[in-house]
């Protein structure tokens, strides 16, 4: 069972088909024992960084989703769900981030006639042997949303980065952590591959 957290951020239902085309019983919860039971769990979302975690704290998820992780079972962060896993956002200065993983996040710099929000496909340059990636061609394409961008303070959790003005870290692991910055629910038959590899993934 692959549990989907519930805090009233967009996204949730196209992520919850995605895997549900892939023949994975998925459940959409902010439930504490739902999702510590769960043998997975993702953080999708679209959306405002200091709204989301405003919203995390008030369903009393921050703490259920620590302790899913301490736990040991695969996590997956998606967009949004990326960012708030790292210490705090140019989006909401001030607001502390879940802080599970190092790094910040920027705003993607205005200029070179590039339009912010990043909306579209762009090709992943991918490194460090990613395991959600595992079976990929060498620079495969993926679907972008998004204003801000990672920059991870430790780059061997980085594995798989985009251009878009600037070098953007578009995927990261660390442990049973696993976390990108594009939508792979939104990215074809390449998504579903990148879902599917975190589907069967072994804790």
């Amino acid at each position: 069972m692959i549990a989907i957290i519930d805090y009233d951020a967009g996204n949730l239902k196209s992520v919850e088909k995605a895997l549900q085309s892939l023949g994975e019983d998925v459940l959409v919860t902010r439930d504490r024992q739902e999702l510590l039971s769960a043998d997975k769990v993702i953080l999708p979302g679209v959306g405002n960084f200091g709204d989301a975690m405003e919203k995390l704290e008030g369903f009393g998820l921050v703490n259920v989703i620590q302790d899913v992780i301490r736990q040991g079972k695969p996590f997956l962060g998606i967009c949004l769900g990326l960012q708030l896993l790292f210490e705090r956002s140019e989006e909401a200065p001030g607001v502390k981030g879940l802080g599970i993983l190092k790094g910040e996040i920027l705003r993607i710099p205005d200029g070179d006639g590039l339009k912010v929000p990043h909306i579209g496909w762009n090709s992943l340059k991918l490194q460090n042997q990613g395991r959600l990636f595992v079976g990929l061609e060498e620079e495969p394409y993926v679907y972008f949303v998004h204003s801000y961008y990672l920059k991870a303070a430790d780059s061997q959790i980085v594995k798989a980065v985009t251009e878009y003005g600037v070098p953007i870290d578009a995927s990261v692991e660390q442990g049973n952590v696993y976390a990108c910055q594009f939508h792979p629910e939104k990215s074809s038959r390449t998504g579903l591959a990148i879902l599917k590899n975190f589907a069967e993934l072994e804790d």
